[in-house]
């Protein structure tokens, strides 16, 4: 006779702790005991303060630069290995490094692929994580890929909204597959921004595909670094004559003056997910939560029950 699966055990890594407590809280568990101890020089040893021999355990952290978060994603996942964890689930909100998913000039790492193989070295046996860079990700690793989509957090607040004459927009060339989604499920027509880059982050000239006049326009993108991108696109939506602009990006990085961008932008809002913890709290930024989706998914994969409706685009 077959029998259910032990309660899964949830744990999280510093830097996503807060986002834990809510997939935690959200799944109906308490978030599992791990103290780190750190040494003056940096280096630091995360510890599970409780048996999880013969369990399945899910370490939620985003791999978010600096490499100390991937490192201690790495630790934790090498310490479950060798406390005897049946399953060890890394989830990953937001899966860093993507960007470095191919050679584009010679003498360059494909980091993402380096990531992928130390994960699964460190003992992973799983992998969960949203809106990837590169799709293609999946395929570097060896292990199972659960490969969410914040559509299905962003789809409904966006209906919500009720924009007459809607438009999505991609920011660039790449993403248009991604705006084409969008634009399927809301019935809108699609615009493609195409940027050329004087050099990384820095965009020296930007021109639209497609018409923005009298339209309320929303860009879809999978990241927001700089914020160059969406300021420039929405100053030269607004100047063609868009009623409107806002921004869905499901990972907040928000680096150097990516917020003073956002805050003197002609973005009416941007709207994220808790993938990654805001640093600075604005008006302009509506942030969405994750933690239901990944709870949902969680539970249906340590009770080997379906995930397919997670996936919608």
């Amino acid at each position: 006779m077959s029998q259910e699966p032990t309660e899964a055990k949830i744990f999280g890594c510093t830097q996503s702790t807060y986002l834990a407590e809510k997939i935690a809280a959200a799944y109906g568990v308490s978030l599992g005991n791990v103290i780190t101890s750190r040494y003056s020089d940096g280096e630091f040893q995360p510890s599970y303060e409780e048996s999880i021999r013969g369990t399945r355990i899910f370490i939620i952290g985003s791999t978010h630069p600096g490499p100390e978060n991937l490192m201690e994603m790495l630790l934790m996942i090498d310490a479950a290995k060798r406390a005897s964890a049946r399953h060890i689930t890394a989830v990953l909100p937001y899966f860093g490094w993507a960007r470095q998913d191919r050679k584009d000039k010679p003498r360059v790492p494909i980091a993402a692929k380096l990531v992928a193989k130390m994960l699964e070295a460190a003992g992973a046996t799983r992998i969960i994580t949203m809106d990837l860079h590169a799709d293609q990700i999946q395929g570097f690793f060896e292990k199972p890929v659960d490969h969410l989509f914040a559509s299905t957090i962003f789809l409904p607040y966006l209906q919500h909204l009720n924009l007459e004459n809607l438009t999505v927009a991609s920011p660039d060339m790449g993403g248009s597959k991604r705006a084409y989604a969008y634009a399927k499920a809301l019935e809108s027509d699609v615009v493609i921004c195409y940027k050329q880059r004087a050099k990384a982050n820095v965009i020296s000239h930007m021109e639209l595909i497609g018409d923005v006049t009298g339209k309320n326009v929303v860009l879809v993108d999978d990241m927001v670094d700089t914020a160059g991108t969406l300021a420039k696109a929405a100053d030269v939506m607004m100047e063609r004559g868009a009623l409107s602009v806002r921004a869905i990006c499901t990972h907040p990085i928000l680096s150097g003056s990516a917020y003073d961008r956002i805050e003197n932008s002609q973005l009416a809002e941007l709207i994220v997910t808790d993938s990654i913890p805001l640093k600075i709290q604005s008006p302009k930024i509506k942030v969405l939560s994750c933690a239901d989706l990944f709870a949902a998914v969680m539970y249906n994969v340590h009770y080997n029950r379906s995930i397919s409706s997670k996936f919608i685009m």
